[in-house]
């Protein structure tokens, strides 16, 4: 069995469980993922506060794992790519794209990522031999099992590169972006920052009743 995600009914227990291998942790805390799925609301008609409205106007965030075969994808046309997209595009080289855990995407969707997309190596042309088709596979796994916690399943996708006409890091990665740009904000990242504001605002208030 693939090492992917498992889509079974037990992928919900798989966000408490899985831990983050050693080997491609870059980029990301190391500790365990918790669940996703407490922060995700249940009302699909959760009515339309300032906050829904400040969620509305807020920018995506892509997180983007990438082969390092594809081509003008060195650090410093990484570096000018996330200096010219700020907020928006978060980028991760990998050495093979079959070497992504699904747990990597997992965590970018619970820590900072709207969605979290794979750029691979044209099929046939992996340097590791099938190292594209196992991520295809494990990427499709994971949005089986998003999908059982309520998130959409385009939060996650892979796009191969073409053989015949590669293309450039740059243009891949404003593809991804326009492709992903009508998903609405991710309600994990949201019910995270409502969290965090409501607690700042108790801390505030105690420290105003101690004066």
């Amino acid at each position: 069995m693939d090492n992917g995600v498992c889509p079974s009914h037990q992928g919900k227990a798989l966000f408490l469980s899985l831990k983050t291998p050693a080997s491609v942790s870059a980029g990301f805390q190391h500790r365990g993922l918790s669940s996703m799925e407490s922060r995700i609301s249940t009302d699909p008609k959760e009515p339309a506060g300032p906050q829904t409205r400040v969620a509305r106007d807020r920018k995506r965030t892509l997180a983007l794992f990438y082969c390092q075969n594809t081509p003008e994808s060195d650090d410093a046309q990484r570096q000018a790519l996330e200096k010219k997209y700020a907020s928006r595009l978060r980028l991760f080289p990998i050495p093979c794209s079959g070497r992504l855990d699904p747990l990597h995407l997992l965590k970018a969707l619970e820590e900072f990522a709207d969605a979290a997309y794979v750029i691979a190596c044209p099929e046939g042309a992996c340097r590791y031999f099938e190292g594209n088709l196992r991520a295809r596979k494990r990427v499709e796994r994971t949005a089986e099992t998003i999908a059982q916690i309520g998130l959409e399943k385009e939060r996650v996708g892979i796009v191969a590169n073409s053989k015949e006409n590669p293309k450039p890091l740059a243009t891949l990665a404003e593809e991804i972006l326009a492709r992903t740009r009508d998903l609405r904000p991710s309600p994990v990242l949201e019910r995270q920052r409502r969290g965090k504001g409501t607690k700042e605002k108790k801390d505030d208030h105690s420290r105003k009743k101690t004066h």
